[in-house]
């Protein structure tokens, strides 16, 4: 996730800086313009990985990284990947409440013409300072026209200079189906920001948005993908339309809405075949004089981790909405992961024996994940599996042993110590002393 580029913007801006003044064709204007639109565009976070490859070609510039996502902070193999992450233009004819680029707010303004933006784009390539463009945008005299000009700009990058890196593309509310359909030509991803998981809240925050321009252009990206898919099938030359799929995100805390109905629409869109990744942006209030916004002093850094969890139980671990929250539990427990919530709201499941029960059910167990669980069905057909081997498969024993069962195990479970005993050993002391920036996105 790309915390490290919302919440230490100074860092980015700074690197850009440097950047800049080693490009010696960049003039003061320029660099002026990408310190106000880089700034602008730190509160999208729905960029994180690209899925897609790109492989170098002669005559072609660059290519993506093959296998690996495009991000903002490290891969898996410990490799620091960037983007270059950046607004055409901050200037926007809504006044979303929640925004800090709303026509409103008395800020520095600035538009990048489109030859600036592809010399921009190509200078920081050559130079090895990105690998790869992730391009917003506020809306200008209508959707169509910044549509429009996003467009040109992939365009250009891909058939003029030949730019074969990765390209994540905002596709803007409301454009006409031509457009969005020729945006997925030229670009590796698109995404569609819902911000407000309800359409009622929506209304309230932003009057002059509603749920329809946003799944419109979000239908025909689906159908682009789709029919593309089918088109490669018969014809290898046919070409591709935004292979990595899609994303969005919603803004987690500005309105009402329980994690229950923010999962319960998460679900629904991962339902639809090309859709990657739902974000989570917990509320920054960048707009603390308007009423219809809470008043935070910080960004609700837990309840966010807490969906990315839960967002991961949905995806991999095959759960479903209601197992996670219902009408009972509308909202996840900040105190612990939802899997670990889950297991001590159902002790009746536990405790699971490793060494016979299936995939699906191994998976529920808290400490184990998808890897581990993978490995323990291989593993037992040679011979029954003892704590040891668990651990060296990455099993959590600190959480698991609550749940399980197996040869040299022979610890009280849930069932002996009662989920609330079980609760008061797993919740973190007190005492020590974390950085609640710090996120632990991914759990066992």
């Amino acid at each position: 996730m790309s915390d490290l580029v919302r919440y230490q913007p100074a860092f980015r801006l700074k690197s850009y800086i440097c950047v800049c003044n080693q490009i010696g064709s960049m003039n003061e204007n320029v660099l002026t313009k990408l310190k106000i639109l880089a700034e602008s565009a730190k509160y999208d976070v729905s960029c994180a990985s690209s899925g897609t490859v790109r492989s170098n070609k002669p005559g072609m510039l660059g290519n993506t990284v093959g296998g690996w996502g495009i991000c903002h902070s490290f891969a898996e193999d410990g490799r620091c990947i960037s983007l270059l992450k950046i607004m055409l233009t901050n200037y926007c004819r809504y006044d979303c409440a929640y925004c800090i680029n709303r026509r409103s707010n008395d800020i520095p303004r600035a538009t990048l013409s489109v030859t600036e933006l592809v010399n921009l784009t190509i200078e920081f390539y050559r130079r090895n300072y990105i690998e790869g463009l992730f391009l917003s945008s506020g809306v200008v005299r209508n959707p169509d026209y910044t549509m429009e000009r996003l467009v040109r700009i992939v365009k250009d990058l891909r058939t003029i200079h030949r730019f074969n890196g990765y390209i994540h593309l905002k596709g803007i509310p409301g454009a006409s189906p031509e457009l969005i359909h020729e945006a997925g030509l030229y670009a590796d991803r698109m995404s569609v920001n819902i911000e407000i998981p309800n359409e009622k809240s929506l209304q309230t925050l932003a009057p002059e948005k509603d749920f329809q321009s946003v799944f419109t252009p979000m239908r025909h990206i689906q159908q682009g993908v789709l029919e593309s898919a089918e088109e490669r099938k018969k014809y290898r030359s046919a070409p591709r339309f935004a292979p990595a799929g899609q994303s969005t995100q919603m803004i987690i805390g500005a309105t009402p809405d329980s994690d229950k109905d923010i999962l319960r629409l998460s679900s629904a869109l991962y339902q639809r075949p090309t859709m990657k990744r739902v974000y989570y942006s917990g509320f920054v209030p960048v707009n603390a004089y308007d009423n219809r916004l809470p008043q935070l002093k910080q960004p609700p850094l837990v309840r966010e981790n807490r969906l990315y969890q839960a967002d991961w139980l949905l995806r991999f671990y095959q759960f479903k909405v209601d197992e996670i929250v219902d009408d009972s539990y509308p909202d996840l427990d900040l105190e612990i992961d939802p899997k670990l919530a889950w297991a001590l709201r159902h002790p009746e499941k536990f405790p699971v024996d490793i060494n016979r029960a299936d995939y699906e059910l191994l998976l529920r167990i808290p400490g184990l994940g998808v890897k581990s669980a993978k490995m323990i069905i291989v593993s037992r057909r040679y011979g029954k599996i003892n704590g040891s081997q668990l651990k060296k498969m990455g099993v959590v024993l600190k959480k698991a042993q609550y749940f399980i069962t197996c040869n040299e195990l022979p610890l009280q479970t849930v069932q002996e110590l009662r989920p609330e005993r079980v609760r008061q050993l797993l919740i973190p002391r007190k005492g020590k002393q974390e950085d609640p920036r710090q996120l632990k996105i991914i759990f066992e």
